[in-house]
């Protein structure tokens, strides 16, 4: 019962937000996905599988475009000005990350500021992490009974 709460309480307070931050008439709106960023490429990769994922269930015109906090490129400049030069007037930013950590509640809003600050006139809003988003649990229990099947010595 505590889950479906938090649930709902998060989706009533997205939707405010959403409603607040909607994109306004003229707009050209761009999703910028953040996340830690690695040594390993094979990690980064994640992220750019994620965006072509996501640009695909927008369309074909959909500007979305991956970001690293740190330790590989593209950065968040780099990500943000790469929105920009395709016509973004406003930018969603979603950290790719399970929790409202230090990077989402101090790092990423100093990052994604001193990035904006290059753009005049772009206005950015920043999404919640992926935290216990419903997607996210169902993810989790899929994950978790594909193991079973995966390891049971009995399974056909």
């Amino acid at each position: 019962m505590l889950l479906d709460t938090a649930e709902r309480e998060s989706q009533i307070g997205s939707m405010a937000t959403m409603e607040a931050n909607a994109p306004r008439a003229g707009e050209l709106l761009a999703f910028l996905l953040v996340d830690h960023g690695s040594r390993r490429a094979e990690a980064n990769a994640l992220l750019d599988e994620v965006v072509t994922l996501v640009k695909r269930r927008l369309g074909p015109k959909a500007v979305v475009e991956p970001a690293h906090m740190e330790l590989a490129a593209p950065t968040i400049a780099q990500g943000f000005a790469r929105c920009v030069a395709q016509g973004a007037t406003a930018i969603v930013v979603h950290p790719f990350m399970l929790a409202p950590g230090r990077h989402v509640n101090e790092d990423l809003p100093r990052l994604l500021a001193e990035a904006a600050a290059a753009h005049d006139g772009v206005r950015f809003v920043m999404a919640a992490p992926l935290g216990s988003h419903a997607g996210v649990i169902d993810a989790v229990v899929e994950r978790c009974c594909a193991a079973l099947l995966e390891h049971d010595p009995e399974a056909p």
